[in-house]
């Protein structure tokens, strides 16, 4: 591709008791006649941690190295202050990241990339697991996937396949297992890669899943090597515990359509596979609360059956009221323990889902997390469902990790239906609860968590630990835990002997797997511990992972790998990040979906963002509801339209943005938003400074009056710093910034939250939220003004435009020849984009949400003369003459 040859890449995975070491090498030749730069481009398990990576370029070995973050920022800065990201790993998918580092090689050089990754395999559904994305994206002469496995218990089995492969490729992969040993090889030729004969493009493009399990004579296996141990414990062929479930869903508003009916055939899969010993009951909560049933109800074929009713009738209306649903649900738990309706051995469980966040009733989430934490009391297991982005999901997840479950994503793709069902299947078969591996106190140190509160069917429960003294080469182990029909209590034992012995067939061991399964296994811990701790505990937890991370070389949130390059390359160094959870999400989504815009909060009550002097921010990818997210470095990304219109429009598949202004008069009305197919509009008219600023060539402007019309509905809101004007027809209704109001009427929801902002939402899913900035009075120059910020955009329709709305739909751009600017810091560049050739100008904007006194700089390219080219048509094509 383009003069690059990939010539060679192998995946070459060796797996000892569940822990897998991974190393992907590829090679490539610059066929061309001049220098071209190379990528080197691969997806891994967000679960893995990154411990090794160098490239090779014509016999010289560039290595990366593990720091502090901290350590490693100064080269980061100095790289995206230039407009260069080179070697970063960024989420790409649901379960992937993506990493990647570039390098120029002269013509005719070859350049060995060879990345290293490590991760303990999780079994769910009686197999362990291992991910391998497979994506060369040209034809590679010498291709090969080898995964070799050794488990000193014994396979029972193995599986291969791919969502790539075809029938001719099935006979490509070899598989064979005997004993402790498998093996697992996958090599195409060139002409088995071709999507057809004679085609250029390959067929290798999706993903390579190995499945396998292990021989269970008894419920545990202890190994002892060098001083560590780990315990695999999974008792098999348990009578299953009942269980009593309590499903908490949110049905506000935003859940309306696709979400909602999604949630609803889940639920109804759900139901079919109830047993007839579960109890359980539906709590629903929006502006209210309500429930299916007063009390926890057993899942009898008439119960079920008036349940698969309950939930068809179920819809979406109002705000979101979590804390009272939660809270509705743990009472009804109580009481039903109480008053011993539900049998002493059951597990009891609390399932919320939500797509959004607090905003009625107890809105605070460091006091629902408190309240919640209080009301459960370490007595049932809450697991927390994320529909979309718009959640807040660190806080979903503390609450749940406080309360002994796990939050999860739920991705608003067209089988959210089917992620639903699978996570409660990961959960609907409870066979042990309180379960307790305890180990003698003074042999052990750096024992890693053992006390877990349910043990699922088809799971695995793993503890690793450090003997004190490391010559220790016994071990014994007290294990607890409650039945279905009694209680599980006995004592197993191990020596390093017999582990060695099981072990003779070494040649798959890879050095110190244990005592490295153990920093994994531990580092892990910690960085989820650190996500409820606060203060001292909070600075403790970190220290602790950044002392492994750094210790056994694994890239985490608290390290980065910088990968030194060659001084010619005008990138001399890049970084590799591991994102957290909450980017992981922002970024699949702007990495994945096409076309609408990014905001803050499900109502944005949250109004810190008030900034002095806000802009316009547009975003250039889809995704299904609006994002509250944190992010821990520039660049950030969210949608309004706020202020002085500056426009950033953020490009995330290059991690960059494109910014502009728009200078007019005041007076002037621009349209933003024009959806022929919704028949909704948003128009803006701009107001100016108190008096003309005489130090300043380009005057102020900001927006003083928003119109926001329906047509289908015949509705126009118009929207000062002083009124609120709401019109149905002939029929108007008039409010000011000192209510507080909720209006319903067929097709909107009207809320105002006083002198702060209000919330307008339509029955289509979109909805507008309009924010009041008030400045001092007696200030010489500035006036209120207006921002206006879009949820859900992706409800209107693909024909949206306006200068907002053309901006919902993917845009791309190519840089080309950086060269020095009118000023030093600020480096001009060639900028393609929508076939247009523009000169542009690296700088920043003002991100004036965390700071709003100093603002925080983002760097972006200028496009000048009013977004000329960039835009469509001119900026004078935007002005309209009447608000609506």
């Amino acid at each position: 591709v383009n003069g690059i040859e990939i010539y060679s890449m192998k995946i070459d995975s060796k797996v000892t008791s569940r822990f897998a070491h991974n190393v992907i090498t590829s090679r490539a030749v610059n066929r061309g006649n001049v220098s071209k730069e190379v990528f080197f481009d691969v997806e891994l398990p967000k679960t893995a941690f990154i411990t090794n990576f160098n490239m090779t370029i014509d016999g010289v070995t560039y290595p990366g190295t593990i720091k502090e973050k901290e350590a490693a920022k100064k080269q980061y800065e100095k790289a995206v202050s230039r407009g260069q990201t080179a070697g970063l790993v960024k989420a790409s998918g649901r379960k992937t990241e993506k990493f990647t580092v570039s390098v120029n090689i002269k013509a005719a050089s070859k350049v060995t990339f060879e990345l290293t990754y490590e991760e303990l395999l999780k079994r769910q559904f009686g197999k362990y697991e291992m991910f391998i994305k497979v994506k060369p994206k040209q034809l590679v002469k010498d291709f090969e996937i080898e995964v070799d496995i050794f488990e000193p218990q014994g396979l029972t089995e193995l599986e291969a396949e791919g969502t790539f492969i075809t029938n001719e490729l099935q006979n490509t992969i070899k598989k064979t297992f005997s004993g402790k040993k498998g093996h697992i090889s996958f090599k195409p030729t060139l002409d088995q890669q071709r999507t057809c004969a004679n085609c250029s493009q390959s067929v290798l493009d999706g993903d390579f899943t190995v499945k396998y399990d292990v021989k269970r004579t008894t419920p545990d296996n202890l190994q002892i090597v060098n001083g560590y141990f780990v315990h695999f414990f999974a008792p098999t062929n348990l009578p299953k515990l009942s269980k009593n479930i309590i499903f908490v869903l949110d049905t506000s508003g935003s859940m309306y359509g696709r979400e909602m009916e999604q949630t609803k055939e889940a639920m109804l899969k759900i139901l079919d596979d109830m047993k007839e010993d579960d109890f359980f009951n539906f709590i629903l909560f929006d502006s209210e609360i309500s429930t299916w049933k007063e009390t926890l109800i057993k899942a009898t074929p008439e119960n079920l059956d008036e349940a698969r009713k309950f939930v068809r009738g179920i819809s979406a209306n109002g705000m979101t009221n979590l804390h009272g649903g939660l809270m509705r649900g743990i009472d009804i738990l109580n009481a039903a323990h109480e008053e011993n309706l539900v049998p002493k051995r059951s597990a009891s469980i609390i399932i919320m889902l939500t797509d959004g966040q607090p905003n009625v009733g107890v809105s605070n989430t460091q006091e629902i997390e408190k309240a919640v934490k209080k009301a459960i009391d370490g007595r049932y297991t809450l697991y927390n469902l994320g529909f979309g982005s718009g959640v807040d999901y660190g806080f979903l997840e503390r609450m749940a990790l406080e309360n002994k479950g796990l939050a999860r994503r739920i991705y608003p793709d067209s089988d959210a239906a089917l992620q639903l069902q699978g996570f409660y299947d990961e959960v609907s078969n409870p066979m042990l609860i309180d379960v307790e591996l305890n180990y003698p106190e003074n042999e052990i140190s750096d024992l890693t968590t053992n006390s877990f509160k349910h043990f699922y069917d088809g799971s695995e429960i793993v503890v690793a630990g450090r003997f004190v003294d490391s010559n220790q080469n016994h071990l014994s182990v007290d294990v607890r835990g409650e039945g279905a029909e009694d209680a599980l209590s006995y004592t197993a034992q191990q020596d390093a002997e017999q582990t060695a012995q099981a072990f003779q067939e070494q040649q798959y061991i890879f050095g110190e797997y244990i005592e490295r399964l153990w920093a994994y296994l531990t580092i892990e811990q910690l960085l989820e511990k650190r996500i409820t701790a606060t203060g001292e505990e909070k600075e403790n937890l970190t220290a602790q992972a950044l002392a492994l991370s750094l210790m056994y070389k694994f890239v985490t949130p608290l390290t980065s790998m910088v990968v030194t390059k060659p001084e010619e390359d005008d990138n001399e160094e890049g970084i590799a990040d591991k994102p957290t959870e909450v980017l992981n999400m922002y970024l699949r989504n702007l990495l994945s979906k096409p076309g609408t815009c990014v905001v803050y909060a499900k109502l944005l009550l949250i109004v810190e963002f008030i900034s002095i002097k806000p802009y316009f921010i547009t975003k250039s990818y889809k995704q299904t509801s609006p994002a509250y997210h944190t992010y821990a470095s520039p660049p950030t990304w969210y949608t309004s339209v706020d202020g002085d219109p500056h426009f950033i429009i953020s490009v995330p598949q290059k991690r960059d943005a494109i910014c502009f202004n728009i200078n007019e008069n005041p007076g002037m009305i621009l349209n933003l938003i024009n959806d022929p197919v919704t028949g909704i509009t948003v128009n803006g008219e701009l107001i100016g400074d108190k008096k003309p600023n005489s130090d300043a060539k380009i005057q102020n402007s900001y927006f003083g009056k928003l119109g926001i019309a329906n047509k289908h509905l015949d509705l126009k809101l118009t929207v000062t710093p002083e009124t609120i004007t709401i019109q149905n027809g002939d029929e108007k209704t008039g409010f000011t910034w000192l209510d507080s109001v909720t209006l319903q009427q067929t097709g909107l929801t009207l809320i105002i939250n006083r002198k702060k902002n209000l919330v307008l939402s339509m029955d289509s899913g979109v909805s507008f939220v309009v924010v009041l900035h008030q400045v001092w009075k007696k200030h010489p120059l500035h006036q209120d003004f207006l921002g206006l910020y879009t949820l859900k955009s992706d409800k209107l329709s693909e024909q949206t435009h306006g200068l907002l709305g053309q901006f919902f739909q993917p845009i791309d751009f190519t840089i080309l020849e950086i060269h020095p600017g009118s000023d030093p810091k600020k480096p001009d560049a060639t900028m393609i984009v929508k076939n247009n050739e523009l000169t542009v100008t690296r700088g920043w904007q003002k991100d004036y949400r965390r700071d709003p006194s100093h603002g925080v700089d983002i760097p972006c390219w200028f496009v000048h003369d009013n977004g000329a080219g960039l835009i469509d048509g001119v900026h004078t094509d935007y002005i309209v003459s009447s608000l609506f």
